[in-house]
């Protein structure tokens, strides 16, 4: 009879071997391209309105344009990749936003450069929950939240670097320069990506894959030789494969659920109308081009210290306690501003300030996402919060062209962001109450992973 073999309970159990960390390392690069993808049009935008001769309210299409896609590709790409795997829908991504990026480097109108945008952002909307799923399936319970804000704060050291690059590359080449960038990386990683990146052994299991190659990848993690006729198998909780779309909006997931896509709501809308427009808000606000680019790229990088320092405390006392006092730290920074439009040096260190606790709180909503869902609707669960949080992120290009052309002063614009971030603090006390109560984490965790 053959020896079962719990592969959650087993890696839970294993110390973090090299194997692992090289899936968190891919997961992390493929992120950091995802942030530089993302965030590139908010680069650009000051020089393609002075070179195109548009206004704020032509630029929101264009801005917003990759985020109504990555909306419709976050919904559809979580239910795929627990269908087909996490690993096959999260090549596809990398490949279609980087071939669509670059040939953004060749559009000649405000209409050509929406469509492919669009077209980019529909891949890049299925990148970052994969890489959030395979990181969970991967890590040890007792660090989970630790990993994936490490593999998530890659999104703001990407943005970062947009920003450095942005800074050199477009006053000596062009605007164009960024998107053959952002598009030329993803495309060389995906060659890595397809060599090297292992699917879930969970998804394997589910699916009823053979053995053997469910072996080749449990063997990498484990520190002494396993049985010739080991049988691998997961909790008994995650047995029954539901359809994961049922299990996101069952009863007794729809609140944790709702809650979460009002976190990301909020959360997103925050982060992306200051990752949009916060180069040409402090530029008009009389800061130069240059300047301008240094804020943004300083607020950003804000993001890694934050992720790593809210995902480290997560694991350490909570989830729910430890981010619902981070957005009370986003609403003090937001409203710390008025100390410091006057001095640059001041501004980016309060911009950077916002940038930790801001990018670190929304980088805590998918470590919270993961340990909610099972493994059979975890790529959906977390899908879906990122398509809904993605509605918020679209509003905010359009709010944030409107707020500029009433004319709003750079003060005024960052303490009106208090709301969305204390209505996520809100959501997460909700959340938390719900179902922090009725069990600890731990046992939820016990539950789902």
């Amino acid at each position: 009879m053959a020896t079962q073999l719990n592969v959650r309970e087993f890696i839970d159990e294993q110390p973090l071997s090299g194997f692992q960390k090289w899936i968190i390392a891919l997961c992390l690069l493929v992120v950091i391209v995802d942030g530089l993808d993302v965030a590139v049009m908010g680069f650009i935008a000051p020089s393609l309105k002075e070179q195109w001769g548009i206004s704020n309210s032509d630029l929101a299409p264009v801005i917003s344009a990759a985020l109504f896609g990555l909306t419709i590709g976050a919904m559809v790409a979580g239910p795929l990749a627990d269908k087909f795997g996490r690993k096959k829908v999260l090549l596809v991504c990398v490949w279609g936003f980087g071939l669509f990026t670059l040939a953004g480097a060749m559009a000649d109108s405000v209409s050509h450069l929406v469509v492919l945008r669009f077209i980019a952002g529909l891949f890049m909307g299925g990148v970052m929950p994969q890489c959030v799923t395979l990181a969970t399936e991967y890590s040890p319970k007792r660090i989970t939240s630790f990993l994936i804000t490490v593999v998530i704060c890659g999104f703001s050291l990407g943005a970062a670097m947009g920003g450095f690059l942005a800074s050199w590359l477009i006053p000596a080449f062009g605007w164009q320069s960024m998107l053959v960038v952002a598009g030329v990386v993803p495309c060389l990683l995906a060659l890595v990506l397809t060599w090297k990146l292992p699917e879930s052994t969970g998804f394997m299991i589910l699916k009823k894959q053979p053995s053997e190659k469910i072996r080749r990848y449990i063997e990498k993690i484990a520190t002494q030789p396993l049985p010739q006729d080991v049988q691998f198998v997961l909790p008994a909780a995650l047995a029954k494969a539901d359809k994961p779309m049922q299990t996101v909006l069952n009863s007794h997931y729809l609140i944790g659920t709702l809650c979460l896509w009002g976190c990301y709501f909020f959360g997103l809308f925050a982060v992306y109308l200051l990752g949009s427009w916060l180069p040409l808000i402090t530029k008009e606000a009389g800061f130069s081009t240059s300047e301008a680019s240094i804020i943004a790229a300083v607020f950003q990088l804000g993001g890694p210290l934050g992720c790593i320092t809210v995902g480290y405390l997560m694991d350490k006392f909570g989830n729910h306690r430890v981010l619902a006092l981070c957005f009370v730290a986003v609403a003090a920074s937001l409203a710390a501003i008025v100390m410091a439009s006057g001095s640059f040096a001041l501004f980016c260190v309060v911009c950077f300030m916002i940038g930790a606790t801001l990018n670190g709180g929304n980088t805590g909503m998918n470590a919270l996402s993961s340990v909610f869902y099972p493994v059979s609707a975890r790529a959906t669960g977390n899908s879906w919060m990122h398509g809904v949080g993605r509605v918020g992120a679209i509003l905010s290009a359009f709010a944030g062209a409107h707020l500029l052309n009433l004319g709003w002063h750079i003060d005024r614009i960052f303490l009106m962001l208090m709301i969305p971030a204390l209505l996520v603090m809100a959501c997460i006390v909700i959340k938390g109450v719900r179902y922090g109560k009725t069990q600890s984490e731990v046992q939820l965790q016990n539950k789902t992973v």
